[in-house]
C-alpha cells in the first residue's frame, strides 16, 4: 500500500510516498530513498520501491528540497548539505511511523544521492544498512574531468559573477541539467543523460531541465566519499557501472577499496543510466537481497 506523506526538514516541507508491505508483521524495516542530481521520485524510484515493498520492506521515497513535489527555494537548487540533512530528517520521520521498526532503517541512493548515503551512513548510526548506486565520489575530482583545464578560469569567474548578482537581486542564474547540444554547457553532459531525462517526461512531468548555477558551485565542493571508511560496521553494497562517465568508474572502485567490511561490490556493464532501465532487474534485486539479508534475515 502506498500513501502520500510529508515531513519537515530544515524549515521546508518534503513530500513523497510511504510504502507499507502487505502482511501481519507487527513492525517492518524501512528503506529511505531519494533521487540523484535534478531527479524526481517518479523517474523509476517507484519501481525500486515496489520491489522492496514486495519483499517485506517499508519504503519512504521523497523529493529533495527545491525539487518536484517538495517545497524549498530557490527552485532547482541542488544543495548537497541540505539534501543530506533531508535524508536524516527522513529517517527521523520514519521512526515516528507506528509500523516501522526504528532500529531497522536502511538507505538507498543513486548518483548524487548515492554519494549522500555514503556520508549519512558514516555519520548517522541509526542507519543499519546502505546501498549506494553509481555514486558521486568527489565533486572536485569529477569537475577536473568534466571541464577542460583551459575553460576552468572562465567557469570560476562565471560562478563569482553569479554570486555577486544573487547578492544584489537574490535571483539565481540557471543552466540546463542536460542538453543534446555538445557545445551547450549543462550539468550532465552526454547523449545518454539527455535521453534518460527527456524520455521520462511523460511519467515525470515535475522534472525540469534546469539547475541553479550555484548548484554547480556546490557540486564542486561536495566530497561525500571522504567518510567512506567510517561506514563500517554498517553493511555497504556499492553498485558501479563499468563505463560510467558521470560518476567515473575508477573513482567509485577506488572509494570502494577504502571502505571496510562488511561490504559488497556489484559491477554491471554499461554507463551511468543503465542501472535504472537496462539492468533494473539486477540492480533492484541485488539491493532488495542486501536489505533483506541485513534488516530481516540477520536482525534476529
Amino acid at each position: 500500500m502506498r500513501r502520500d506523506v510529508e515531513f519537515e526538514s530544515e524549515g521546508r516541507i518534503l513530500r513523497g510516498w510511504l510504502y507499507e508491505p502487505e502482511g501481519d508483521a507487527r513492525s517492518y524495516p524501512c528503506i529511505v530513498m531519494a533521487h540523484g542530481l535534478s531527479g524526481v521520485k517518479e523517474q523509476y524510484l517507484d519501481r525500486y520501491a515496489e520491489v522492496f515493498a514486495s519483499a517485506g520492506l517499508g519504503v519512504l521515497v521523497y523529493d529533495h528540497a527545491n525539487f518536484g513535489a517538495s517545497d524549498g527555494l530557490p527552485r532547482q537548487e541542488a544543495d548537497p548539505v541540505l539534501q543530506r540533512r533531508g535524508y536524516r530528517d527522513a529517517i527521523s520521520f520514519t521512526q515516528t511511523v507506528s509500523w516501522i521498526d526504528p532500529a531497522r532503517i536502511g538507505l538507498w541512493g543513486t548518483s548524487y544521492s548515492g554519494g549522500h548515503v555514503l556520508e549519512v551512513a558514516a555519520l548517522d548510526r541509526r542507519v543499519r544498512c546502505v546501498v549506494s548506486q553509481v555514486p558521486t565520489i568527489s565533486g572536485y575530482r569529477s569537475a577536473l574531468r568534466r571541464t577542460r583545464a583551459d575553460l576552468v578560469p572562465a567557469l570560476l569567474s562565471h560562478l563569482d559573477s553569479d554570486r555577486a548578482a544573487r547578492f544584489r537581486s537574490g535571483e539565481p542564474a540557471t543552466f540546463p541539467a542536460v542538453s543534446n547540444d555538445p557545445h551547450e554547457g549543462c550539468a550532465m553532459g552526454g547523449s545518454d543523460a539527455y535521453a534518460f531525462f527527456t524520455q521520462t517526461q511523460d511519467f515525470a512531468p515535475a522534472w525540469r531541465n534546469a539547475l541553479t548555477l550555484r548548484s554547480a558551485e556546490l557540486a564542486r565542493e561536495n566530497e561525500p566519499a571522504i567518510h567512506i571508511a567510517r561506514i563500517s560496521p554498517t553493511p555497504l553494497l556499492m553498485i558501479v557501472a563499468d563505463h560510467d562517465l558521470l560518476t567515473a568508474t575508477d573513482l567509485c572502485l577506488e572509494a570502494y577499496q577504502q571502505a571496510l567490511p562488511p561490504k559488497q561490490l556489484m559491477l554491471i556493464t554499461g554507463g551511468h543510466f543503465d542501472p535504472y532501465v537496462r539492468h533494473f532487474e539486477r540492480t533492484s534485486t541485488a539491493a532488495r537481497d542486501w536489505f533483506r539479508k541485513h534488516l530481516i534475515d540477520g536482525s534476529a
